[in-house]
């Protein structure tokens, strides 16, 4: 008996440890714990993203050290750094035979020196962009180290000013180079080893120079490499270099996207619908493109140029060869030639499509439509071109071809308000010079009744009647021009019907009378073209006429 009380006993014992109120109570208790234990590991997040470069807090020999005699120099930061691109960034001037190899110790750049440093001659170690942070690479900009092997640093200075040629604004982190005349080598593969980079404003400065003759140049580069490459970067230059005997400021350097002195082709394109496309690195004066093979093809070719003419589109009759050769020429001169060959699967297929600029199905009073052909126009059936106006025929509507764009034409007509409009080009409205049609189209619009348009009269008067000016209208920000004017004396220039906003004008002091504003040329030494803001902008409002008075001066 005593023996089957005591199972009782731990069987009811059993049942209240498994008690359901028991164990809700334990379900919550390890919840809280959890909880608990995820907050206690969870990591801040949030706050200002770190944009602060490191700090130098220790240089071992003390930078502007003389008569140094150091194997080692050790520069210590005040938080972990990296060195990107060291052997494009870190330079030594004047050169040493064996190039320096820093290194990376966790908050120091350890640097070995050679034996070979030369006597007496002052050493300028420049760091460029190499410097940053382990974490953000916060760059530390332009630091250079400096020691002498002898009693005496160099300690002349040259500081001045990047701007671009066409807007005059600042341009910063251009890469500003000097380069004694005896070795002058933006041109080659020798990259400059005295060089700094512009601040925010423009500004640079270089120091610890030595008494020479340089060349001075600024390169906005693409690959950083201190050698000019290509016209595709941008470069300011002195015509004449510089003898530094003393400190010398107020440089202004401007920069320009320069021209290449050989013609080269950039690309070249067989389309699918068999056109061909070829851009050139150089606008051409008098460009020719000749079909060499098959030589058929050549006669009744239909060729393009852009405005600048640096690049130009061809039109074929028959799109069943395999290969083309292809000669360029500018003032009959040769500059190149190309084959270019098919695919073995690739087929051609010719179109000719009708783009208009009608957004929102809106069409306005000053831009009116404008039609884009994808080839050649060689005719134009009116017939075929159906306007309806509330559902009336309208044939007062006016079609010309556009000055500048071959390929583009502007319909005009009084644009009513509150009318619905539908214009319709008939299959074969548009036809080309290869038996091609437009296909049939409809568009239906009304009038943008939203007009925000006004003029403004320039009355701009010149200093010098026997040469020529280009006065610009700008946008704001110098980037976009509205319209050029060619003029040699004072002259009353309407701009009708401008978008209202904020607008500028520049003077371009047109020396070649080229009516264009030409970039500058280093090979030649020749400076950009220049150019005059009239220093304030002003508001176009709509339905509102204005004069402005210029006073260009010499």
């Amino acid at each position: 008996m005593q023996e089957s009380s005591k199972i009782k006993t731990r069987s009811n014992r059993l049942k209240i440890g498994l008690n359901p109120k028991w164990g809700v109570f334990a379900f919550f208790i390890g919840l809280i714990l959890l909880t608990w234990q995820c907050a206690s590991i969870q990591q801040p997040t949030g706050g200002p993203r770190d944009s602060i470069p490191p700090k130098i807090i220790n240089e071992t020999p003390p930078n502007l050290t003389r008569n140094f005699n150091a194997e080692k120099i050790v520069i210590e930061f005040d938080e972990y750094i990296r060195l990107t691109n060291p052997l494009r960034e870190i330079s030594v001037s004047p050169d040493i035979d064996q190039p320096i190899s820093p290194r990376v110790r966790r908050r120091n750049i350890e640097i070995e020196l050679p034996d070979s440093l030369a006597e007496n001659t002052t050493y300028t170690i420049n760091f460029g962009k190499a410097i940053g942070d382990f974490n953000e690479n916060n760059p530390l900009l332009n630091y250079s180290y400096v020691f002498s092997t002898g009693d005496i640093i160099d300690s002349l200075a040259v500081s001045g000013k990047v701007i671009n040629a066409l807007t005059k604004l600042s341009e910063k982190e251009v890469t500003v180079m000097l380069i004694p005349t005896r070795q002058d080598s933006i041109f080659g593969k020798r990259k400059a080893n005295i060089f700094t980079l512009t601040d925010t404003a423009g500004n640079f400065q270089f120091r610890n120079l030595r008494e020479d003759t340089y060349h001075i140049y600024a390169l906005k580069e693409e690959n950083n490499d201190r050698v000019y490459n290509d016209p595709s970067e941008l470069i300011g230059f002195l015509n004449d270099s510089i003898t530094l005997a003393q400190d010398t400021s107020g440089i202004l350097l401007q920069l320009s996207r320069g021209i290449a002195r050989n013609f080269r082709l950039l690309d070249r394109k067989l389309e699918s619908n068999g056109r061909l496309t070829f851009a050139f690195n150089k606008p051409l004066e008098n460009p020719e493109i000749i079909i060499t093979y098959p030589p058929e093809l050549n006669e009744d070719k239909q060729l393009e140029y852009s405005v600048n003419r640096d690049s130009a589109v061809v039109w074929l009759n028959d799109l069943t060869f395999d290969s083309l050769k292809v000669r360029f020429l500018d003032d009959g001169n040769p500059l190149d030639s190309v084959t270019m060959r098919r695919g073995r699967n690739e087929k051609y297929d010719r179109d000719f499509i009708i783009t208009d600029n009608l957004t929102g199905n809106r069409v306005n009073r000053i831009r009116h439509i404008e039609l884009t052909a994808g080839a050649p126009v060689q005719a134009i059936d009116r017939s075929k071109i159906i306007l309806l106006e509330d559902s009336i025929p309208r044939t007062n509507f006016q079609l010309a071809r556009d000055t500048v764009a071959p390929r583009r034409f502007i319909l005009r007509y009084n644009w009513r308000p509150k009318r619905n409009y539908s214009l319709t080009f008939e299959e074969g409205a548009f036809s080309g010079y290869f038996g091609d049609k437009s296909k049939s189209v409809t568009r239906s619009f009304t009038l943008d009744e939203t007009e925000n348009f006004g003029d403004i009269i320039l009355k701009v008067n010149v200093p010098d009647t026997t040469l020529q000016y280009l006065v610009q209208v700008t946008n704001e920000k110098m980037d976009f021009v509205y319209r050029s004017v060619a003029i040699r004396g004072p002259s009353d220039i309407p701009f009708r019907q401008m978008p209202g906003g904020k607008y500028t004008v520049r003077i371009v002091y047109d020396e070649n009378f080229n009516g264009k504003w030409d970039p500058g040329n280093v090979y030649e030494r020749r400076q950009p073209e220049r150019v005059w803001y009239i220093g304030k902008t002003f508001i176009i409002r709509a339905n509102w006429e204005q004069e402005e008075t210029i006073n260009v001066p010499k």
